[in-house]
């Protein structure tokens, strides 16, 4: 399989405006805290990663978390607005031996052509999408049928816990200085609600000093 893309968006064209501090700040911050992530989230990972196919499309990118769990001698079709980060998501491929085809594009629109994708992957993406129902009708729209959309993502927690009295008083600040990520959206029901064929879900916990963080979902959608 081989899959050609030609976006039709841009961050100019889709109202995306990088704030070149805050895009360098997060290329360093995501860089830096990779191997702490990595130990976070790698049983999630390991299970909803595992087998992936030799070419993969993936939304947002970063500086690439996720390269590890492709083949060697593979393809990551890569969709990445943060220009800051396209240097170490090149040097990570190199190092991961997989063929990189970046765009610097958004992914409520990614210009690939329909039912071409048997796999798309993202890791804490769609908290910071401006328009996570266009993502996912994204994503339904490349993947071929039986095709999957395989996810990790943080999300809100439930009412009346400490976790949800963080994200809620952290929101503003939160969302500024993480482009735009909410730590308040409930991608559980956006994802059962987004049309696939099967839904499976796994809550999870990460433990960490971050408390709007804590509160994890992954699994596996198929269109």
């Amino acid at each position: 399989m081989s899959i050609s893309a030609t976006p039709t968006a841009t961050p100019a064209s889709t109202g995306f405006e990088l704030h070149a501090g805050r895009g360098r700040f997060n290329a360093a911050f995501f860089w830096l805290i990779d191997p702490y992530l990595e130990w976070s989230l790698r049983r999630q990972k390991r299970r909803v990663f595992g087998g992936l196919p030799r070419e993969v499309v993936e939304i947002g990118s970063g500086v690439g978390a996720n390269l590890r769990y492709l083949p060697a001698g593979g393809t990551l079709v890569a969709f990445e607005p943060n220009r800051y980060m396209h240097g170490p998501l090149r040097a990570a491929a190199r190092r991961s031996e997989v063929r990189l085809d970046l765009h610097e594009c958004m992914a409520e629109n990614t210009g690939l052509p329909e039912a071409s994708v048997d796999t798309v992957i993202s890791s804490l993406v769609l908290c910071s999408v401006q328009d996570p129902v266009a993502v996912l009708t994204e994503i339904r729209r490349i993947l071929r049928p039986g095709g999957s959309f395989r996810f990790l993502e943080h999300v809100a927690a439930r009412r009346g816990t400490p976790t949800h009295a963080a994200q809620r008083l952290l929101r503003r600040p939160w969302a500024w200085a993480f482009e735009g990520c909410s730590c308040q959206r409930d991608l559980e029901s956006a994802v059962r609600a987004a049309g696939f064929a099967s839904v499976t879900i796994r809550h999870y916990r990460v433990h960490t000093p971050l408390l709007p963080f804590n509160t994890h979902i992954a699994g596996i959608a198929r269109a």
